[in-house]
């Protein structure tokens, strides 16, 4: 049986981002796994797909105190404003790095480029092990360990586990971690796309009566489309031309960007909030998707799990000597707590907000965006929250 201080069950951007963390935070002392089962084309590895996500100010900083950001600084597109329509009513808002003096609201970045990044600052250290292809077959825990059983028959020990393996995550639902989950009946489209006007480092919000439509800025000035609508619509639209594509989502976004020119592959996933009623239990903690999967309405979910990921980080700091003892978890799951709550609550807040129709709703969220736009301490909270600088 080969010992470790942490074995990290996944290895997508939540465990990998936490492998080179707590590696950097501990200046090698920790000896670290990383069980995979994916194999190493990150392409078609699920946690490393054709998806692009948004980096927070707060995530970046974040990044750059682990010296990862200098990795990932030249295959990001930084996003100066963020537009927030509602479609055939007037409500509009927006958000510019300049009103907040800083360099960028945040940063894109295509996760098939993070995912062989990544690999190869992990190949590169010798005190973390990646276990690829394997998984986690059952696990065992002791007063001071956990032992776990992976698909290949190999036993390996650790004084913590930590489940990154995403929603519906095997580890938790071999500890029978409670959980709670939403259907907020909607599918996300997603693809690249590519539009006549310069997109100028801009990303756009457009709430619809068919769910929200989001663009994120990316290099040689393609955009990230993620395009939320009832299930029922998903099937037709994947299965639309791309002439056809473009026309129909042209209809709903509009055309702040001019006439929508290329589409790529598409792709498409439910939305359903999951949440883990606790992150932490004996030897145990759950760091990202396998704690919370969210909507993507406000580009959330991926930047509340690499705040998950830091705090863990910095409570293993003080107790580096056996890193699964209850202080260290009682502390994680006590600095989590707040973030975690309110983050679910405003994301599930404004997908029912505004992907209703009902008259009084649609006034109250067009008033909304006009007092934010209008009212600078009406419009703080959406900008702290937008920019990741969040208490954790």
């Amino acid at each position: 049986m080969t010992n470790y201080d942490i074995v990290i069950a996944g290895g997508a951007m939540a465990g990998m981002t936490l492998a080179l963390a707590l590696n950097d935070a501990s200046k090698g002392k920790l000896k670290v796994a990383v069980v995979e089962p994916c194999e190493l084309d990150h392409s078609k590895h699920p946690g490393f797909d054709s998806r692009c996500i948004a980096l927070s100010h707060g995530t970046v900083q974040i990044l750059r105190k682990y010296g990862l950001w200098e990795v990932l600084q030249p295959l990001a597109t930084q996003i100066d404003d963020i537009h927030v329509s509602d479609r055939h009513h007037a409500g509009m808002t927006d958000i510019s790095s300049k009103d907040l003096f800083v360099d960028a609201l945040g940063y894109v970045v295509e996760l098939a480029h993070v995912g062989r990044e990544f690999q190869k600052l992990v190949d590169a250290i010798e005190n973390i092990d990646y276990l690829c292809p394997d998984s986690v077959e059952s696990i065992e825990r002791s007063t001071k360990q956990v032992s776990v059983c992976l698909s290949s028959g190999s036993q390996i020990q650790a004084n913590l586990l930590v489940a990154a393996d995403g929603a519906g995550s095997t580890c938790c639902e071999l500890l029978n971690m409670p959980s709670a989950e939403h259907d907020f009946e909607q599918s996300a489209v997603i693809a690249n796309v590519v539009t006549s006007e310069q997109h100028n480092h801009r990303a756009f919000e457009r709430f619809t009566e068919n769910g929200p439509v989001a663009l994120l800025p990316l290099s040689e000035n393609r955009m990230s489309l993620v395009w939320c609508m009832a299930p029922k619509h998903v099937n037709e639209v994947i299965g639309l031309s791309d002439d056809e594509f473009l026309s129909r989502l042209q209809s709903e976004f509009g055309w702040r960007l001019g006439q929508f020119t290329q589409v790529g592959k598409r792709a498409n996933y439910p939305l359903v909030l999951r949440t883990r009623m606790q992150n932490v239990s004996h030897r145990f903690a759950i760091v990202g998707n396998a704690a919370q999967t969210l909507h993507p309405i406000a580009g959330q979910g991926f930047n509340l799990g690499i705040r998950d990921v830091a705090s863990l980080v910095e409570e293993i700091e003080k107790c580096i000597e056996d890193p699964g003892q209850h202080k260290v978890l009682a502390g994680f799951r006590t600095r989590r707590e707040s973030d975690r709550i309110n983050t679910i609550q405003l994301t599930s807040c404004l997908v029912h907000l505004f992907s209703n129709e009902l008259p009084a709703l649609r006034l109250a969220r067009n008033l909304g965006l006009f007092a934010m736009d209008n009212l600078p301490q009406l419009k703080a909270p959406l900008l702290q929250q937008t920019l990741g600088l969040i208490d954790r």
